[in-house]
C-alpha cells in the first residue's frame, strides 16, 4: 500500500516543481523587458521553447516579444502632428503660418510584428480559452490599423465563447472572472475603437461585429444599438428604428437606446416620435443627457 502513495508523492512533487519552473520563467522575463533587455529575453524564450513548449506564457511571451522589438518610430512630414513637432515655414515670409511639421510617428516593422502574430496564433490554437491571448491579438491589429483582421478574430472569440459556454482563462490559466461580462464589454469597446475612426468605410466591420454578438447573445442591448447607428449613419431610418425598437423591449429606460430612436425619428422627420422619446431620455438619462434632450425638444418645436 505504501508504493501507490510514494509514486503519488513523487508526482505532486514534480507538478509542484513544473508550476514554480514555469512561473519562475514568466517573473523571469517580465523582469528582462521592465530592464528593455531584448538579448536576454531571445536567450530565455529560446531555453523556454526546449524546456516546456505546451507552455501557454510562453505564446504570451514570444508575442510580447515580438511586438516590443517591431516597434519604431519614423520621422514624418504631416499636417497632424503628436507630440514635439518642428515646424516647416513657407519661403514668403508674409505667411507666419506652418506649411507642414516634422514630427515622430509611431510605425512597426511588419516582417517581426508578423511572427508575433504567428506566436500568439500558436498560443491560441493550442490554448484556444485563453481570453488574454485573444484580445492582446486584437489589440494589436487595431494599433496597425488592420480593421478586417481586427473584426475577424473579434468574430471568432464571439463564437468560440458560445462554445466553451464563456468559460475563459485568463493569465496563468486563471478562470476569469465575469467572463461573460468582461468579454461583451471589451467587444463593445472594440465597436466603440471602430466608430472612432470617424471611418464610414469601417461601418460594415461594426455591423458584422454586432450580428456575430447578437446570434449568440440576442438579449445584448447594445449590439442592436449599435446596428441602428450604422443605419442611421447610412441614412435607413426604418432599419435603425426595428432595431432599436429590440433593445428597447430589452432595456425601456436605457438612455441611449431612448436617445438613439429619438434621433432616428428626428432624422426620419416624425418630430412627434422624436420628441416623446426625448421626453423619455430627461424622464431616464442622467443629467448630461437631460440637457441635450431638452434642447432638441426645444430645437424641434421651434422649428
Amino acid at each position: 500500500m505504501g508504493k501507490p502513495f510514494f509514486t503519488l508523492f513523487i508526482f505532486c512533487i514534480a507538478a509542484l516543481t513544473y508550476n514554480l519552473s514555469a512561473q519562475n520563467r514568466k517573473q523571469q522575463f517580465d523582469l528582462l523587458v521592465e530592464k528593455k533587455d531584448t538579448a536576454g529575453q531571445r536567450v530565455l524564450l529560446e531555453k523556454w521553447q526546449l524546456a516546456d513548449s505546451n507552455d501557454a506564457e510562453l505564446y504570451v511571451a514570444q508575442f510580447n516579444y515580438y511586438v516590443n522589438i517591431s516597434r519604431r518610430e519614423i520621422l514624418v512630414f504631416g499636417d497632424e502632428p503628436t507630440g514635439e513637432a518642428l515646424e516647416i515655414k513657407s519661403i514668403d515670409t508674409a505667411n507666419k503660418e506652418p506649411v507642414s511639421y516634422l514630427y515622430g510617428q509611431k510605425d512597426y516593422n511588419t516582417v517581426l510584428l508578423q511572427m508575433g502574430f504567428d506566436c500568439i496564433s500558436k498560443g491560441i490554437k493550442k490554448h484556444p480559452a485563453r481570453l488574454d491571448m485573444r484580445f492582446g491579438k486584437v489589440y494589436m491589429y487595431g494599433a496597425v490599423l488592420d480593421w478586417a483582421s481586427f473584426t475577424d478574430e473579434i468574430i471568432k472569440t464571439v463564437e468560440y465563447s458560445a462554445t466553451i459556454k464563456n468559460k475563459w482563462l485568463w493569465a496563468n490559466n486563471k478562470p476569469a472572472e465575469n467572463a461573460k461580462v468582461l468579454m461583451l464589454s471589451s467587444i463593445q469597446e472594440y465597436q466603440a475603437q471602430l466608430y472612432n475612426t470617424n471611418d464610414d468605410n469601417l461601418l460594415v466591420y461594426i455591423k458584422s461585429i454586432a450580428l456575430a454578438v447578437l446570434k449568440h447573445y440576442p438579449d445584448n442591448v447594445e449590439s442592436y444599438s449599435n446596428l441602428a447607428v450604422v443605419y442611421i449613419i447610412s441614412e435607413d431610418y426604418d432599419k435603425a428604428i426595428e432595431e432599436l425598437k429590440k433593445a428597447e423591449k430589452l432595456a425601456p429606460k436605457d438612455d441611449i437606446v431612448l436617445n438613439n430612436m429619438a434621433h432616428a425619428y428626428k432624422m426620419k422627420g416624425d418630430t412627434e416620435n422624436a420628441i416623446k422619446y426625448y421626453k423619455l431620455v430627461i424622464q431616464y438619462g442622467d443629467e448630461s443627457s437631460k440637457q441635450f434632450a431638452e434642447s432638441a425638444i426645444e430645437s424641434l418645436q421651434t422649428k
